[in-house]
């Protein structure tokens, strides 16, 4: 997880986890991710009617990048700052998510791009919902 820079879906969990256990199966990936996400090792990132996703949940604030075309989702190490002078007046703001969507720099290639991948562009998905983990909105 750590060296994959993103939040990763169990069936990637398991791919990577079976080039050193062969025999690894999805779910003994599932028990250890709830076990890991219990002990507050790494968290759940969510987006409605999608497969969750995991990253470790010392990350620093960050946010998502999630793409139209593969469907990944890609930590962003930026944050817009402020978010109280966007909140309406009277209203405390102790929280914020972002998620920006477009194409990833593999489906942004012409011969990347498929038909199918261009139906769902046009689709919006919601934002994230994470589990257990909030950042700060001065974070």
């Amino acid at each position: 997880m750590e060296t994959a820079g993103r939040p990763l879906l169990p069936s990637e969990i398991l791919i990577e986890a079976q080039r050193d256990v062969p025999a690894l199966g999805l779910a003994t990936v599932y028990r250890n991710l709830k076990q890991l996400t219990d002990a507050g090792e790494i968290q759940l990132v969510e987006w409605p009617g999608e497969l969750p996703r995991y990253e470790l949940a010392d990350h620093k604030h960050h946010h998502h990048f999630r793409c139209h075309g593969c469907s990944r989702v890609f930590d962003v190490h930026a944050c817009p700052g402020d978010m109280q002078k966007l909140a309406p007046r009277g209203f405390t703001v102790d929280g914020h998510e972002l998620t920006l969507y477009g194409l990833c720099s593999d489906c942004k290639r012409p011969a990347a791009r498929k038909p199918a991948a261009a139906k769902r562009a046009a689709r919006p998905a919601a934002a994230p919902s994470h589990r257990k983990h909030r950042a700060t909105a001065n974070a």
